[in-house]
């Protein structure tokens, strides 16, 4: 099946601000903050989700890698940062969040790599590259917004030009159970919301004479492994049959 969905155009940053993207630098203060939001994600994590977790086994010891995601609720970022063995992410975040009153704060303080959404930002993927130069992981949503209908969207091809780059493996990550419409309510109720978290197998991507081909294979092939870690009702367009 080719990817082709009738949801609305996917989001645009309304103001380009090349001076908030950055590479995280790890100082002292960088990884106590980083140790402190993850024990504090921990926790909400865990108050607010029934959890299951597979596949950490296939998560490797060491980077480079990119890790893709895919993208359903607010709690996906904290969920993925507080249960993967490693401190050493730096996800690519919109830029947008920088604006949000508190959640902006704590962004700052972890330490991410703002990206400015349907513009060519060149600053924000040299950040990415630099990551995975230094040995880190980076994390990324292919689908590059929230899912509007819970199932996977079109795979836009940033990730599989970073992995093609900077030529490392690429992990995938996927999540269900954390709609916002299924996660708020339940915690206005004091109810846990099921949910699971599964780490795929590493994978690469072929690289080949053909940059273009490359990128487009590259992408149906980051989604459809994502699309293998879903039951079926969140694999959307990448859906067999």
């Amino acid at each position: 099946m080719q990817p082709s969905s009738p949801l609305p155009p996917k989001p645009i940053a309304q103001v380009v601000r090349p001076h908030l993207t950055r590479l995280p630098e790890y100082t002292p203060w960088r990884r106590v903050a980083r140790l402190i939001l993850w024990s504090v994600f921990r926790l909400i994590i865990r108050v607010s989700l029934k959890l299951q977790v597979r596949g950490l086994e296939n998560f490797p010891r060491r980077g480079p890698a990119l890790i893709t995601l895919n993208h359903l609720g607010d709690t996906d970022i904290a969920l993925i940062l507080s249960h993967l063995p490693t401190l050493s992410v730096d996800p690519l975040a919109t830029s947008d969040l920088y604006d949000l009153p508190w959640q902006g704060k704590i962004i700052e303080q972890y330490g991410v790599i703002f990206l400015h959404r349907g513009h060519p930002d060149r600053r924000a993927i040299t950040c990415a590259l630099e990551s995975l130069a230094r040995g880190r992981f980076v994390s990324i949503a292919p689908e590059g917004r929230e899912s509007l209908n819970e199932g996977l969207e079109d795979g836009l091809s940033g990730a599989a030009f970073l992995a093609l780059k900077a030529d490392v493996p690429i992990i995938p990550v996927a999540v269900t159970g954390t709609e916002n419409n299924r996660v708020f309510p339940n915690m206005k109720k004091w109810k846990r919301t099921p949910a699971t978290l599964t780490v795929g197998q590493p994978f690469r991507i072929q690289k080949t004479d053909d940059r273009r081909a490359d990128l487009k294979n590259g992408t149906q092939r980051i989604m459809r492994e994502l699309a293998n870690l879903l039951p079926p009702e969140y694999q959307g367009i990448y859906r067999e049959g």
